[in-house]
This record gives C-alpha cells, structure tokens and sequence, in this order.
C-alpha cells in the first residue's frame, strides 16, 4: 500500500528568482548608498539583506499548506459563551 507520491507546489525557476532578484535589487541599492555616502559597506549589507529576504520570501510562497481538516464540533461548555 504505497502513499500517494506529493508533488511539489510551485516551480523552483520561481525561487531562484526570488533569491537573485533579491540580491541583485537590494545589492544595488547598497552600492547606491555606497556611492552617495562614501562607504564601502553597504553593498555588502544589501547583497546581504536580499539574499535573506529572498530565502523568506521563498519559504513563504513555497510553505507546505496542511491538508484540510474537517471542521470540529462547538462545545458546549460554559466558558465559550
């Protein structure tokens, strides 16, 4: 009695996208701030802070939704009134 194979949700082409966008739009941000303040930290931040935001971004659009659970009965105890 084998389980029914899961497939996955979504299109992994999607999250390497997520995650090199990131990098890329939040790195250029960093070296924008990097030239305009004379620093030469921000990009690393930035490269940083994409390639988190990324990660996130794809966990949340690829969370494995629950399977359905039937819908409990009220009780009918005195608390809940």
């Amino acid at each position: 009695m084998s389980q029914p194979e899961e497939k996955p949700q979504g299109d992994p082409w999607h999250a390497f996208g997520y995650i090199v966008a990131g990098v890329a739009f939040y790195g250029f941000l960093g070296w924008l701030a990097d030239r305009w303040l004379g620093t030469t930290f921000l990009v690393v931040i930035g490269i940083l802070l994409g390639a988190a935001l990324g990660i996130f971004m794809t966990a949340a659009r690829f969370r494995a939704v629950p399977p359905d659970r039937p819908a409990s009965p009220k009780s009918d105890s005195p608390d809940e009134q």
